[in-house]
């Protein structure tokens, strides 16, 4: 039987290639080629999405959209999961990839719709109070959101798989021997948190500025297109498939559904949050067109309107009482870096004592001179001189 492996191998497949590989590789089974190609370049795209959100980060101006950069960053990274799940999808059933389904499958879209209803959440409180919560504490109700699906993902894949087996029942491998009605129902959760995505991103579309309203409409839009394609493989998974006669569609079903919702979270809200991330606040205030210098022009507004000091007014001819009358006051006291493009005009009083002070410099008044007591005489030195003896 081994010898028969290789040369049953089909179109496409090496010889040397596992049976469990051959939807990777088999020309006549188109669906695991396509589906392979497409979640290929969904790990590419979504890989090179989130260098160029974190290359982005030091040019976010707006603060608010800035805090939410964790959440996207996390989204791709969970995006990028289910990329990888399609090829679990794809690959034959064997313990490790029947494990891998069971168990990432919930943990995946668990962690991307968590991150989603955060974000309505934040939105909403916006909306309400004017601000939203801080960027850890969406992150660690994300985080809470997500463990929840984990710590119910664990404990099902330990009691149906871990357990031994019962004796009276031949299963070759039990964690490929699970029912699809039991796979459905494992989900739960999740699709609780699809609805909690539908349902928060609702009251965002009422508010008040258009950037925070795009950001609700991508949410919705991405929770419902998501709600229909689940709805779509959940029946054609259960109900379906059997109706057709064909189980072997199963895990074509569950394969494009992971893909497609996959690239539903970077075409519908991954992408077009990236392209507003690095918009201006429009809530910020910007200087007006015509002020080149706002500062500088605010600064000469205060210089002119602020009242001058009295000693600046008040012109005094004697400056040793100027500087006795204010001591303290230094000459460059009133000088603050600015240049002053007016020239100091004196006042009408200032003009009038300088005219004044001027008009009695140039004019001599003749000093009084005290009458001689000796009207007879010519003077009296002279005489007191003559009387001396020689």
């Amino acid at each position: 039987m081994e010898a028969m492996v290789p040369t049953s191998a089909p179109k496409g497949c090496g010889s040397s290639i596992s049976s469990i590989y051959y939807n990777l590789c088999d020309l006549t089974v188109v669906w695991g080629v396509v589906v392979e190609a497409v979640a290929a370049a969904g790990v590419v795209t979504s890989f090179v999405l989130f260098v160029i959100l974190m290359a982005c980060l030091p040019f976010v101006t707006d603060k608010k959209r800035k805090g939410m950069v964790a959440l996207q960053a996390s989204i791709l990274v969970f995006t990028l999961g289910l990329f990888g799940l399609t090829f679990a999808f794809i690959v034959g059933r064997y313990s490790t990839s029947c494990a891998a389904r069971r168990f990432l499958f919930g943990v995946l879209f668990s962690g991307c719709l968590a991150c989603l209803v955060m974000h309505g959440l934040w939105l909403a409180l916006l909306e309400r109070r004017g601000r939203g919560p801080r960027s850890w504490m969406l992150c660690l109700g994300a985080l809470g959101l997500w463990l929840v699906e984990v710590i119910i993902n664990t404990e099902w894949l330990i009691i149906t798989v871990a357990r031994s087996p019962p004796r009276s029942i031949n299963i070759p491998d039990l964690s490929c021997g699970i029912a699809n009605q039991d796979f459905v129902m494992a989900l739960i959760y999740v699709m609780v948190l699809l609805l909690a995505v539908v349902l928060m991103a609702l009251p965002s579309l009422t508010h008040k500025n258009k950037k925070w309203r795009r950001d609700g409409a991508f949410i919705l839009f991405t929770g419902l297109l998501t709600m229909a394609i689940w709805v779509a493989w959940i029946v054609m998974y259960i109900h379906g498939n059997q109706v057709v006669g064909n189980p072997s569609w199963d895990d074509p079903t569950l394969a494009v559904a992971v893909v497609s919702n996959a690239w539903v979270f970077l075409f519908l809200y991954t992408i077009p949050e990236i392209c507003l991330l690095t918009q201006e606040d429009p809530d910020q205030e910007e200087p007006h067109d015509g002020d080149v210098y706002p500062a500088r022009s605010l600064v000469y507004d205060n210089i002119l309107k602020e009242p001058e000091p009295p000693h600046q007014n008040v012109y005094m001819e004697n400056k040793a009482f100027s500087m006795d009358e204010s001591p303290t006051v230094s000459p460059y006291g009133a000088y603050n870096g600015q240049l002053r493009s007016c020239v100091y005009q004196p006042t009408e009083i200032a003009l009038i004592a300088k005219g004044l002070t001027k008009m009695d410099q140039d004019t001599k008044i003749p000093r009084a001179t005290p009458p001689s007591l000796n009207p007879g005489g010519r003077s009296s030195l002279p005489h007191s001189a003559e009387s001396l003896p020689p």
